[in-house]
């Protein structure tokens, strides 16, 4: 038999923070089969550019991964307010039971986030490439619109102008 990998997708935390806003830091992780029961905890940690060691976060959190379950496989979690002191590296670690028949199995999976902080949002170059060519496209289908009417016109008054030698 062939090795199957998972089919659940641990999408990457965001990195750059804007100052006095908030932010999500993102931790998921998945587990092989979705039908095993399983339990699990989060717990974030936080080392700046002057600490030596990671340490337990816990201010300004709030809860923002899986809910009513106790299998969390979003360990998500929202900063308040982001201030300079918030950038550095941010570690997930997560532990998971799962239970089988016969045996429990436990495992673990840390996720690290290095986070900067900058005072006003950066936008990427597609995005700024997006956004102009929108604005072509709208001038360019308002010109062909344009372009179209005059033809219509055009058409319409010959015709009008045929019936109108016919009938004299």
């Amino acid at each position: 038999a062939r090795v199957c990998w998972s089919g659940c997708v641990e999408v990457e935390s965001n990195t750059e923070a804007v100052l006095g806003q908030g932010f999500k830091l993102g931790c998921i992780s998945c587990k092989l089969r979705r039908e095993v029961e399983a339990t699990s905890s989060v717990e974030w940690y936080f080392k700046s550019k002057e600490d030596a060691d990671l340490s337990l976060f816990k201010d300004r959190l709030v809860w923002n991964g899986s809910k009513k379950t106790t299998d969390l496989l979003d360990g998500s979690v929202f900063i308040l307010n982001i201030s300079f002191d918030d950038a550095g590296l941010y570690k997930c670690y997560v532990e998971r039971t799962l239970y089988y028949e016969h045996y429990e199995f436990h495992t673990n999976a840390s996720k690290f986030v290095k986070l900067t902080v900058v005072p006003t949002v950066n936008r990427e170059l597609t995005s700024i490439i997006g956004e102009v060519m929108m604005y072509v496209a709208n001038i360019g289908l308002t010109f062909w619109l344009l372009v179209e009417m005059v033809y219509c016109y055009r058409k319409i008054a010959a015709a009008g102008e045929e019936a109108l030698r016919e009938n004299a």
